[in-house]
């Protein structure tokens, strides 16, 4: 039997492309045994990165990835010098008619943490893998947003803004950190940082994931009726969910009952995650005491949306965690050399959870 039919179809691709050299029991990009191990020729220089980059500074990223892989070429869409070549793709909102001019390309690399916009995208093809980010400052950053948003509503910064527009002069009782409950929806890398980072401060926390987490000084949750338990008695929700089939609008009215009256709502996660009738009404009625919104649906937010004159909401324009370039471009380039040695990947995507 031939040894080809054997591989998956990334290390098919892969010993098609670079005509390599077999020497160990198993495919070490899928595990599978197969009587072999990809390695590193020569030709393997012959290699580029394709970066798609339609909404983005492609000149930062271009020299920050060329000075870190001065022998690789890099090439920006749509100008692409041998589409033969390109075997790694890094973008953050591919379509499939581009990735698809690419036959040779067996990794998607994202510029972000989320990947639910390449995955909607349908561009993965059989055997393609997608892998993510996870930098220090992705995550640093996130907490030091929804912290400033929480001392703001606690000390109530908003409403005190509001009254010198009138010229009043009024004090209003505050909380301090260990009477406020603050529940994240999302314990990933980032929502266990940002939930672990609040009890340390003295917050009562609650978390809810899909798997079972051991977080010091986190109460966690998981299934629908933890998450009944996770919002019970929540002052703030900080949601930081990936974007899945499950999670899709799941800050709507139903989620807001579990909480009690008068409750804040943080979304930080994905703007598909909002029923954004349901946000506004439960503010109409009380519900949720005001909303600070980072990611919409449609983004931008349309000139003619309701959340923008909406007094109760507070709009930022998906800034709460912004990827650093010098930090995520070291974390791709490991990546590609890992993937030039016929190494697993870091930080890749389960394609079934979306996450």
């Amino acid at each position: 039997m031939s040894r080809r039919a054997n591989f998956c179809q990334i290390c098919a691709k892969l010993r098609s492309l670079l005509h390599s050299t077999y020497v160990k029991s198993f495919c070490e990009l899928c595990g599978k045994k197969l009587g072999s191990k990809i390695t590193t020729p020569l030709s393997l220089q012959k290699m580029a990165i394709l970066l798609i980059l339609d909404d983005r500074d492609n000149q930062v990223w271009t020299s920050l990835l060329q000075k870190a892989l001065p022998a690789t070429r890099i090439e920006v869409y749509p100008t692409v010098k041998n589409p033969l070549e390109v075997a790694f793709i890094v973008s953050m909102r591919p379509k499939k008619e581009q990735v698809k001019k690419f036959p040779n390309a067996t990794v998607i690399h994202a510029l972000g943490a989320g990947v639910n916009y390449i995955l909607e995208a349908e561009v993965l093809q059989p055997g393609m893998q997608l892998a993510r980010v996870v930098d220090d400052y992705l995550t640093k950053d996130m907490f030091e947003f929804v912290l400033g948003v929480v001392i703001r509503q606690i000390k109530h910064l908003p409403t005190y803004h509001a009254f010198q527009q009138q010229q009043k002069w009024q004090q209003l009782p505050y909380k301090r950190f260990e009477d406020t409950k603050v529940a994240v929806l999302g314990l990933g890398e980032i929502g266990s940082y940002v939930a672990q980072q609040f009890a340390t401060l003295g917050f009562k926390v609650s978390g809810w994931s899909n798997s079972p987490k051991q977080l010091k000084g986190v109460s966690s949750y998981q299934g629908t009726e933890g998450l009944k338990d996770c919002l019970q008695g929540a002052d703030f929700l900080i949601n930081i969910l990936p974007l899945t089939a499950a999670t899709k609008g799941i800050l709507n009215k139903e989620t807001f009952s579990y909480l009690p009256k008068g409750a804040f709502l943080i979304n930080v996660g994905r703007g598909a995650h909002n029923q954004e009738e349901d946000i506004v009404e439960s503010i109409e009625n009380g519900q949720l005491s005001g909303a600070l919104l980072d990611v919409f649906k449609t983004e931008p937010l349309p000139a003619q949306h309701p959340f923008w004159q909406h007094p109760k909401i507070q709009i930022t324009p998906h800034i709460a965690s912004l990827s650093n370039p010098e930090t995520v471009v070291a974390g791709i380039v490991e990546n590609f050399e890992r993937f030039q040695r016929g190494e697993r990947l870091l930080n890749l995507v389960h394609l079934e959870k979306g996450y």
